[in-house]
């Protein structure tokens, strides 16, 4: 059972690459054009972790696509009915087997009704921690433009020389509550969030590596600090921009320090799981992330 509310950073990069395209903007990566941030969709996130949890550890999945015989996608009553024949069966079907509802929730369409599960955790949209760099690269394809012609086809993709992004997340105790969340559901979630991340190997998101998993555990019910992710910046050694690796740039965790320290009497501990590559700060020193933090316990996690 999920006894009290915790906070979730997570900070992964890309490399060369498209972590998230538009589909109505020539797929190009999301860029806020006021501030040059790049964004990810929180459904691509999640994407990452229910593909993971499916493939690598066998678990059910209610949102994915099925396909029957005539190659059609299944739409969500069919699915729905995979699950049993009224809304009782499909209600302990679901929350039974489809360990993505038990975490993020559910809208199942039933014939004459509907399921709604909120769902415990709940993620930001994902955003760069520095402005990005927008690139357009052209190229040739590898078959001619048509039927005996000599000329091949051209193909053009935008990409992000790097993007460090950030998400932020709540797991509620509450939701948790009705959707029967466990602390089992929980380490697989971040396993899927790290482990997904490193394995979402397609031609655009090859390049991509998680670098820092925060779990923050709180001892209070219907408490938490909130907006974590916003008190962890970036020293650069380079413009914005020129951005290539973690070599340019310290993560300086001054600020969440700071928070973690006022509130350190509400907190049960941190979990987390860092990359060796990332260097943090705080104040101007460089630092270990444990250091600077009063009366907190940490746990790495074990991934």
């Amino acid at each position: 059972m999920i006894k009290n509310r915790s906070e979730l950073i997570f900070l992964y990069d890309i490399v060369d690459n498209n972590p998230n395209g538009d589909p109505l903007d020539s797929n190009k990566p999301r860029i806020d054009e006021e501030t040059g941030i790049n964004i990810v969709t929180e459904v691509r996130l999640k994407r990452t972790i229910r593909d993971y949890l499916n493939e690598y550890k066998g678990k059910e999945i209610f949102v994915r696509e099925i396909r029957d015989k005539d190659d059609k996608v299944q739409d969500g009553k069919s699915r729905a009915k995979d699950f049993g024949e009224n809304k009782e069966e499909v209600t302990n079907n679901v929350l039974e087997q489809c360990i993505d509802v038990r975490l993020f929730g559910a809208t199942i369409p039933l014939d004459k009704a509907s399921i709604t599960f909120t769902g415990p955790v709940q993620f930001n949209l994902g955003r760069s921690l520095h402005k990005v760099e927008l690139k357009r690269m052209k190229g040739t394809g590898a078959f001619a433009s048509g039927a005996g012609k000599d000329n091949k086809t051209f193909r053009e993709e935008y990409i992000l020389p790097y993007s460090l992004i950030g998400f932020y997340g709540i797991i509620n105790e509450h939701a948790a509550e009705k959707t029967n969340l466990t602390n089992e559901d929980i380490d697989l979630l971040l396993e899927g969030i790290w482990y997904g991340t490193k394995n979402l190997i397609s031609r655009s998101k090859i390049g991509q590596l998680p670098r820092l998993l925060i779990k923050i555990n709180y001892k209070e019910d219907s408490y938490h600090i909130g907006g974590m992710l916003n008190k962890i910046k970036l020293d650069l050694k380079v413009e914005d921009e020129a951005i290539r690796s973690t070599n340019d740039y310290f993560i300086n965790l001054s600020d969440f320090i700071e928070a973690i320290n006022k509130n350190n009497d509400k907190i049960e501990n941190i979990e987390y799981m860092a990359d060796e590559n990332i260097n943090f700060s705080c104040e101007g020193e460089i630092i270990d992330f444990e250091n600077g933090f009063t009366n907190i316990k940490f746990k790495k996690l074990n991934l």
